[in-house]
């Protein structure tokens, strides 16, 4: 028998009390925090570099808006390293090397720990290396010990492993895509990592992998099934021996064997966690035919064609394939170009990244006309640049050459160019640009489901199935060599859940 999976016989205790010398006054009580977040497309050709990661130390940690939330406890948390980069291709391994190094000594300059938490993501994916956040946790595992208890949050598209589960104590993922529960879910990871040290508890970790990827664009909890099937979790939780009931849709753009949904419960009663995780494992499968993308979808060129002729506005187009918070090199101009040979106008196209134009676009200044090669700047293989001419309209500096931004008119598109690969989901990521995004007839993003911002101004909402390094047409990715057969890749799956629990369990 599967030395990991659940014994339904065993005599367990609800849960295992922590070593007799375990503090319970929280003055006592030493925790550190710190973690690498990235969600990493194996289908990407670009590689993401220390330049790309946002690295917050010590008490810059403390200072952060994000962490402000551990402010709550009677305990300080102890900072360490958080590094967090947009996402995109595989992390290169000295990168990944050099990070880890650095959180690792941070975290034994704290020691002796009781508890450490772990703000993560759960897709990286690392140069040589499969199952990369097993790799983190195992290595933090060996400096804090066995009796230190770890708590990680994570999102809602993390994938999980059996070596995660064995080395975790608790987790916590967010429930909501768009994302607009994180620090929430943050708090449900310290409240249980607290809680569980003052009462001198060891959580049990049980989970079930659900052999079913969709990409987030076609699993988001703002429509069925997975609006119905994420709002049970909140009561879930209040079940009697469950601390954290988490499912997760996994990562669909990581060709590696734990790429799937899940469902995690963390708590300290085995038979009931077992009994939560069967039922909302066999909830997820059997609604694996129904989850279909929530707004119009369409090629590029029906996209741009559909946009023009809406009678309202604004119509928000979203270039899915090339999405980088979904893992896109961000650098495409496939849409531009459609736009351009349309002629379309009262377009505000934000934003490609191409740091060549937007250098361009400094040099000659504000007022200025400009030739431009626009777009495939970052993978040439993956598209063709756009050639136009056109006007320098505003300029963003910034004291790093490489963040810097800029807007040029070309014909009717006012597009605006980035120096690095970001996002423009948010309204303050236009205004601050000088553009307001309502006085346009069509807004062009690159995107997947819109933002919580974007969303309630777009009329209509159309998505375009673009090409990109996170291609929608899962179906039809190049072919995998580790990921294991899942629901859609093989039609006639059979499945039935069978849980396991964690290497660290009482046996």
């Amino acid at each position: 028998m599967d030395r990991r999976s659940f014994l339904e016989g065993a005599a367990l205790s609800a849960f295992t009390t922590l070593a007799s010398g375990a503090p319970t006054a929280p003055s006592d009580l030493r925790i550190a925090y710190g973690g690498i977040s990235i969600e990493c497309s194996t289908y990407s050709r670009l590689r993401t570099r220390m330049d790309e990661f946002t690295i917050l130390r010590g008490e810059q940690l403390t200072a952060s808006a994000r962490f402000q939330f551990l402010k709550r406890y009677p305990m300080p948390f102890l900072p360490t390293l958080v590094a967090s980069a947009t996402p995109g291709g595989p992390i290169e391994r000295k990168t990944y090397d050099a990070i880890k190094e650095e959180f690792l000594t941070r975290v034994k300059a704290l020691l002796p720990l009781h508890g450490l938490y772990l703000p993560m993501h759960g897709a990286m994916f690392v140069d040589g290396m499969q199952d990369a956040e097993a790799d983190w946790y195992k290595a933090a595992r060996q400096v804090v010990g066995p009796e230190c208890l770890i708590s990680a949050s994570y999102d809602l598209h993390g994938n999980i492993s059996q070596p995660i589960i064995d080395t975790l104590d608790m987790l916590s993922a967010f429930r909501t895509a768009p994302h607009i529960d994180r620090e929430e879910t943050m708090l449900r990871a310290t409240d249980m990592l607290v809680d569980c040290l003052r009462k001198k508890i060891r959580p049990v970790l049980m989970w079930a992998p659900v052999p079913v990827l969709m990409p987030g664009e076609r699993s988001s909890t703002e429509w069925q099934p997975g609006k119905r099937l994420w709002a049970q979790l909140p009561a879930l939780n209040r079940e009697p021996g469950i601390l954290d009931v988490s499912m997760l849709v996994g990562y669909v753009w990581a060709d590696e064997p734990r790429s799937t949904a899940a469902v995690v419960v963390t708590g300290t009663a085995p038979a009931a966690q077992r009994k939560v995780v069967t039922g909302l494992a066999q909830q997820y499968w059997d609604a694996r035919t129904e989850f279909q993308f929530g707004t119009e979808t369409c090629t590029v060129e029906e996209g741009v064609l559909r946009a023009m002729a809406a009678k309202t506005q604004p119509a928000i187009l979203a270039d899915s394939g090339d999405n980088p918070t979904g893992g896109g090199n961000g650098d495409q101009a496939t849409v531009l170009e459609s736009l351009l040979r349309h002629k379309a106008s009262s377009v505000v196209f934000a934003g490609i990244a191409d740091r060549p134009a937007t250098e361009a676009c400094f040099r000659a200044g504000v007022g200025a006309r400009v030739s431009l090669s626009i777009g495939a700047t970052l993978d040439p293989k993956a598209s063709q640049p756009v050639k136009a001419e056109g006007v320098v309209k505003f300029l963003l500096e910034q004291p790093n050459p490489a963040r810097r931004e800029a807007v040029v008119e070309i014909q009717g598109v006012t597009l605006v160019l980035s120096a690095y690969r970001r996002p423009y989901h948010n309204i303050q990521d236009f205004t601050r640009l000088g553009l307001e995004p309502k006085a346009f007839k069509i807004i062009v993003v690159k995107s997947g489901y819109l933002s919580p911002e974007l969303a309630p101004i777009a009329n209509p909402s159309l998505m375009a199935l673009s090409d990109g390094a996170i291609n929608q047409d899962i179906v039809h990715l190049p072919a995998n060599r580790y990921r294991r057969p899942s629901y859609p890749f093989v039609a006639d799956l059979k499945y039935t859940p069978k849980v396991y629990g964690s290497a660290r369990n009482p046996r």
